[in-house]
């Protein structure tokens, strides 16, 4: 695929902002749009994005990605799907195919089609390896540059909900279920105008600068007992990792809802509980009445920060990662290197070449005594050639070196006519 141009600028949004269209990019995605789709929220519309879409999706609107398409075409697309909303919620897994490639390309779209573009993303557990962790990095990078805010979530937090007899299956079905709850969550948040309200444009200010740094929670319980309840849930949900993403943020969004039986008391314990966990955070708080919600309560929590490295957070070696993203040198500096190198010495030893007969019987005759060897060796005997020493450097004026009638500056074997093989 193309990479992607940033020469159009996106476009103010024109449109209601609490407009929301949600794409599932990938399967990944996908599974957990198919969840939200069949709650029939209102105010919402569904898409699924894939190269290949299973029949069964209920899905309604579908974008099948051909393996032919180009850059251009596919924006095209996306920008048409895009019309008329004025919040683009884009859920992938990152680190695989479809949603590492489509998702930043899918959130420029958005922006240029005069959306606020959120993207809502997960990264690979640690043991499917340093590759797609890497690759999940380099689209997380991607989309930090063409979305308005993004929300990353690590599957390896949902370990703590499961035990050594969870199977596959229902690891990934309980990672789908929760991301789907707690997109639900910021849906109503957005989009459900309340007694004390969020803005889409306050909530996507806390957003930036904090790409990739954000954990999302959501919970709700009924009955008399309904604020200790959900606060029990909160807190034990795993993406905020035992509190510890709360104690590290430095700023927290939470949203709450309820129905006309929510009280002013119910409000502030929960707020004064959360900000107990996060002390230095800038907080943003919203309520809001649901007539549906009679008797329960629900709370939606985003906490952001910008100090953890997320290669740290992945299981990546930093300085690996670094090593690794170095561009390479041209193939000219490579062969120029290589070249400076040492080439090792061959532990090869060739077989001695074989000699006709009549070669053979010389050589053996001039290894008899009294051949003509001695005077083969006299006819051999080296000396000096005749050649004119221009300098000596630092022992131009030194005398020369002389022990009975012989000039040891010589070397050795020119002084005695030693031949050399």
């Amino acid at each position: 695929m193309e990479p992607l141009q940033n020469s159009d600028q996106p476009t103010e949004p024109t449109v209601n902002p609490r407009s929301v269209k949600l794409f599932g990019v990938g399967t990944a995605g996908m599974k957990v749009v198919e969840q939200i789709a069949a709650l029939a929220l209102p105010g919402i519309s569904c898409a699924a994005v894939g190269a290949e879409l299973p029949a069964t999706s209920t899905i309604a609107q579908r974008i099948c990605l051909g393996s032919g398409a180009t850059t251009e075409e596919i924006t095209r697309e996306f920008k048409t799907a895009c019309s008329g909303a004025g919040i683009v919620f884009i859920v992938a897994g990152l680190g695989g195919g479809t949603g590492t490639r489509i998702a930043p390309l899918l959130a420029q779209a958005a922006r240029h089609a005069g959306a606020l573009a959120l993207a809502i993303v997960t990264l690979p557990f640690q043991c499917e390896g340093t590759r797609r962790r890497r690759h999940a990095q380099d689209a997380l990078q991607a989309l930090k540059e063409n979305s308005d805010g993004v929300i990353c979530l690590h599957n390896q937090r949902i370990l703590r909900l499961i035990d050594d007899s969870t199977s596959l299956v229902a690891t990934f079905k309980m990672l789908d279920a929760l991301l789907a709850g707690s997109i639900t969550g910021v849906w109503k948040l957005l989009a459900c105008r309340g007694m004390i309200d969020i803005s889409p444009a306050d909530f996507f200010e806390m957003l930036r600068d904090h790409h990739g740094e954000s954990a999302l929670a959501s919970a709700q319980a009924a009955g008399p007992e309904r604020c200790r309840e959900v606060l029990e849930k909160l807190f034990a949900h795993p993406m905020l990792e035992g509190g510890r993403a709360l104690a590290e943020c430095d700023g927290v969004l939470v949203s709450l809802v309820g129905g006309p039986d929510l009280a002013m008391s119910e409000v502030n314990r929960v707020m004064e509980a959360v900000s107990a966990q996060c002390h230095d955070a800038q907080v943003l708080m919203g309520a809001g009445i649901d007539e549906s919600c009679q008797g329960r309560l629900s709370i939606t929590l985003i906490a952001t920060q910008r100090k953890q490295s997320l290669v740290e957070e992945a299981g990546i070696d930093e300085a690996a990662h670094a090593a690794a993203a170095r561009p390479v040198g041209s193939l000219e500096k490579q062969l120029l290197d290589r070249g400076d190198s040492a080439r090792p010495q061959s532990r090869f030893v060739p077989p001695p070449p074989s000699l006709p007969p009549e070669k053979l019987e010389q050589l053996m005759a001039n290894q008899r005594p009294g051949s003509g060897r001695r005077k083969s060796l006299a006819r051999m005997r080296q000396s000096q050639l005749p050649l004119e020493i221009i300098s000596r450097g630092r022992f131009d004026k030194s005398e020369p070196t002389i022990h009975k009638g012989e000039d040891l500056d010589v070397p050795t074997y020119i002084r005695r006519g030693m031949a050399l093989n």
